[in-house]
């Protein structure tokens, strides 16, 4: 795979490029070009595979959420965890990620479920797996994308200090499990999915946690408000 034809913003691709070369990427994009050439439907569009990435430069991420997989339903899944496109229903993970920003922040619940503000103040939205098959969750797992978002999280372990990690239910806490907690704050809960929240997710105050954070090592704190969209 050639540099330029790698759609990844400079400072991510300067970090991450050495990445394509790799031979588990290689039989990623053949198993990605195989898929779409049988004609399957693919979440999310090509050129928002690297969505979270080019929302935010490596430099000014804050906030780091872990998600799983893409939505897998029709037009949901936009390249950026837990988000959806504006005219899409919320999905019930993000009305109770929204159910709890209001406990913890008193911000009103959204009319729509897209979180690109909180990508461009520094959040990223960062699945495990960046791609999906429509209408089968989980079926682009342990095909390379877990590879590379462990690359993505252990430079940024590594080459950043002070940023918040939202580590959501068991999966996203063992995929996490490295990150040095003296250099960064991390943050657990159970999963916001109905079948868990109850659990501990309600009431976590994740969100005035990560700004306070923030605030105390001279960080702009997140405005975690989901603006109207016109």
């Amino acid at each position: 795979m050639k540099e330029d034809q790698v759609r990844l913003s400079d400072s991510w691709k300067s970090r991450l490029f050495s990445e394509f070369q790799q031979p588990y990427m290689m039989e990623l994009k053949s198993f990605l070009v195989q898929e779409m050439k049988s004609k399957k439907c693919i979440y999310p569009r090509p050129d928002e595979y690297f969505a979270a990435f080019d929302a935010i430069p490596f430099e000014e991420v804050k906030v780091v959420i872990l998600g799983q997989d893409p939505y897998h339903g029709p037009h949901q899944a936009h390249g950026l965890c837990f988000s959806v496109r504006p005219s899409v229903s919320i999905p019930p993970s993000l009305v109770n990620i929204f159910k709890e920003l209001q406990s913890d922040l008193d911000i009103p619940n959204p009319q729509h479920g897209c979180l690109t503000n909180w990508a461009k103040q520094g959040v990223l939205l960062l699945n495990a797996t960046l791609t999906v098959e429509a209408r089968k969750a989980g079926s682009h797992q342990n095909k390379g994308w877990e590879i590379f978002t462990d690359r993505v999280i252990s430079l940024l372990n590594e080459e950043r200090e002070h940023l918040v990690f939202m580590l959501w239910g068991s999966y996203a806490q063992r995929k996490g499990a490295f990150i040095n907690q003296e250099k960064h704050l991390v943050l657990k809960a159970p999963h916001p999915s109905p079948f868990s929240a109850d659990r501990g997710f309600f009431g976590c105050a994740h969100f005035s946690k990560a700004n306070v954070y923030l605030k105390t090592y001279g960080e702009k704190e997140i405005n975690w408000t989901v603006p109207d969209i016109d």
